[in-house]
C-alpha cells in the first residue's frame, strides 16, 4: 500500500473501501480503549517523518491513545517521502499510526491534510479526500475565540528550500545522521531509566547559525500571515516548537508551530475556549505516571 504513496498512484489505486479494510486490520500496538482521554477542540501535528528511523511512533501512538479532539491538523512532512525513496523502512507501529489517523476520521474528527516537503509527492492529491482525510495546501482555521488563523507546513518561506535545493537534501542527510545517534542515545537513557532527550534539539539550540536562521524564518512566515491579514500563523518545518508574537502594520500577529515527533515530540492544541498551549508529550508522560504513582493503593479489608 505505501509503495503506491511514495510512487504517487495513491488516488489511481487505493480505493475507500481499501483504506477502510486497512484502518480495521489488526494493530501491533493495540489502541488503549479504557482510562481517561483529553479532549481539545483542535490538535496540530506534523513532522512525523513516517518511514524513518528518527520517528517516536511509540510516543506519538501514546499521544492519539489518550487525546481527542474535533479537529486535526496534519501539518506536512507526516511520511518521509525522501528517505523511503532512498531505502524503505516502515515498521508495523508506522501502519498503526495511519490507522488511528484514519480511525479518528471515520469516527467523525475533522481530519486536514497538509503536505510538507518530504510528503510533497501528495500535493497533486490537494482538494481531494482520501477516507475521511482532507488533503489541502493549506487552510484557514477560525479559533473558538474569534481569531483566525493561517496553517502551512512552512517550507514555502524557507529560503534554502527555495534557492538551493541540493543543499536542503545534503542537510537531510546530515539531520539524519544526528537522528540515528539520537535512537542510541534514547536506547541507553531507556536502560538507565531516564526519560526522553533530543541530542538534536540541544545540538540545534547551541549552534548561532541554527538559532539565527530559526529566528529569522519566524520572522517571515508571521509577516506573511500578517500580509494576508489572519490574526496568526500556525506551521512545522523547523522542528522547533514556539509560540512568538510579532508586530505589522500595527497590528499583533501570532507565531505557533506545532514541533515535529523526532527531536521534540510536541503537539499544539487548542482548548474549547479558544486558548492554545504546546505540549510537549514525554512531559506530559511524566505527570501521568506520577499521578498514577501517587494515588493510594486499595487494601481489601478483612471480613
Amino acid at each position: 500500500m505505501f509503495g503506491d504513496y511514495i510512487e504517487g498512484n495513491f488516488g489511481n489505486s487505493t480505493s475507500a473501501a481499501a483504506l477502510d479494510d486497512f484502518a480495521n486490520g489488526p494493530a501491533a500496538i493495540p489502541e488503549k480503549t479504557h482510562g481517561k482521554r483529553r479532549k481539545f477542540r483542535t490538535v496540530w501535528i506534523s513532522d512525523v517523518h513516517l518511514g524513518t528511523k528518527g520517528c517516536n511512533a511509540e510516543l506519538l501512538i501514546d499521544f492519539l491513545d489518550h487525546v481527542d479532539s474535533d479537529t486535526m491538523y496534519l501539518v506536512g512532512d507526516i511520511i518521509d517521502g525522501w528517505r523511503l525513496k532512498k531505502k524503505f523502512y516502515w515498521p508495523a507501529s508506522h501502519n498503526d499510526i495511519v490507522r488511528r489517523i484514519l480511525k479518528r476520521a471515520k469516527r467523525g474528527t475533522r481530519i486536514v491534510y497538509i503536505p510538507g516537503n518530504h510528503d510533497e509527492m501528495f500535493r497533486q492529491f490537494t482538494g481531494l479526500n482520501f477516507g475521511g482525510v482532507e488533503i489541502r495546501r493549506a487552510a484557514f482555521h477560525d479559533t473558538a475565540d474569534g481569531r483566525r488563523l493561517m496553517v502551512l507546513h512552512g517550507d514555502e518561506f524557507d529560503a534554502i528550500m527555495l534557492a538551493h535545493r541540493w543543499l536542503a537534501f545534503v542537510g537531510d542527510a546530515a539531520y539524519h545522521a544526528l537522528m540515528a545517534a539520537n535512537v542510541w542515545v534514547n536506547a541507553v537513557r531507556q536502560r538507565l531509566g531516564l526519560p526522553y532527550w533530543s541530542l538534536s534539539k540541544l545540538a540545534k539550540h547551541k549552534v548561532k547559525n541554527a538559532v539565527e536562521f530559526i529566528s529569522h524564518y519566524e520572522e517571515i512566515v508571521a509577516r506573511a500571515a500578517g500580509e494576508r491579514g489572519v490574526d496568526g500563523v500556525v506551521c512545522g518545518h523547523i522542528h522547533t516548537a514556539e509560540h512568538r508574537l510579532f508586530s505589522h502594520d500595527g497590528k499583533t500577529v501570532e507565531y505557533w508551530n506545532d514541533g515535529d515527533w523526532v527531536e521534540g515530540c510536541n503537539a499544539l492544541v487548542e482548548h474549547a475556549d479558544g486558548r492554545m498551549e504546546i505540549l510537549h508529550w514525554p512531559a506530559e508522560i511524566a505527570r501521568r505516571e506520577a499521578a498514577e504513582a501517587s494515588r493510594p493503593t486499595l487494601v481489601p479489608q478483612a471480613a
